[in-house]
Order: C-alpha cells, then sequence, then structure tokens
C-alpha cells in the first residue's frame, strides 16, 4: 500500500504542475486612419473593401435607406428566395458604386439579413464609397 501511494504522489508532482507562462513581446502599434477601421465601410489588408449591410427583401423597389455606424440598410426589390436578393443585393451596390458586377462579392451572410460585401479590383477609396452611398440614400 505504502508503494502505490509513493508512486501517486510521485506522479502528482511530475504532472500537477502549471507549465510557465510564455512571455509575449509587445505589440507595435501602427497608425491608422480611423475612418478606415470604424463605421460600415472598412479598408482590408489584401487591398479590398468590406461594406457591412443590413438587407430588407422583398421591397417595392431597391433603395439605401441608413447609412450608419452599424451598417448600411438596403431596401432590396427581390425575394429571399434561391439568393434573388443576394444576386439584386449585388447587382444594386454595382450600379450605385459604378463598378462591374464581377468586382463586387457576397462575401458573408449568404442566408442572413447582416451580409458582408467585399470590393475587389476597385480604384475607389473608402470616403468616396461612403459619400456615394449618403448622395444615393439622399435622393
Amino acid at each position: 500500500m505504502l508503494r502505490f501511494q509513493n508512486i501517486i504522489s510521485r506522479h502528482m508532482r511530475t504532472t500537477s504542475r502549471m507549465p510557465k507562462k510564455k512571455t509575449t513581446k509587445e505589440k507595435t502599434t501602427t497608425h491608422v486612419n480611423p475612418a478606415e477601421t470604424t463605421g460600415p465601410v472598412k479598408s482590408n489588408k489584401d487591398g479590398s473593401i468590406s461594406i457591412t449591410i443590413q438587407a430588407k427583401p422583398g421591397a417595392k423597389q431597391n433603395a439605401i435607406t441608413d447609412v450608419s455606424s452599424d451598417g448600411i440598410g438596403i431596401q432590396i426589390a427581390a425575394p429571399p428566395v434561391e439568393g434573388q436578393a443576394n444576386t439584386e443585393l449585388v447587382r444594386y451596390l454595382a450600379s450605385v458604386l459604378g463598378l462591374r458586377k464581377s468586382h463586387v462579392e457576397l462575401d458573408k451572410g449568404s442566408k442572413s439579413r447582416a451580409k458582408t460585401i467585399k470590393l475587389v479590383d476597385t480604384t475607389l477609396s473608402v470616403e468616396e464609397i461612403v459619400n456615394k452611398l449618403t448622395t444615393e440614400k439622399g435622393s
């Protein structure tokens, strides 16, 4: 019995120790334009631009209803069936921004109202995109 206790206590001494905490290097902060990191329109590391969308399918006509820090509210004149609203959303955004449909991609949210649109191969800046969306909302 004593031998069994010795084995158990030896095992507990070697395995119950927590591993030492690894030291982490200090992160260097880079100065980034705050307009590019906050709000619904963001610039990505790969050069693309992401737009956060709150889609409202089944409307009478396509329209931008809201431009806020949470996202761009867009009414879509297509039913949310078999991706029809997603296709119409991409087409509408391409026409508003003056881009080709192939440069506007649905990145996230294919079955949700909260979507992320990715703009690739565009020469537009974040500020220009926000201005175009705001202008479309006002008209």
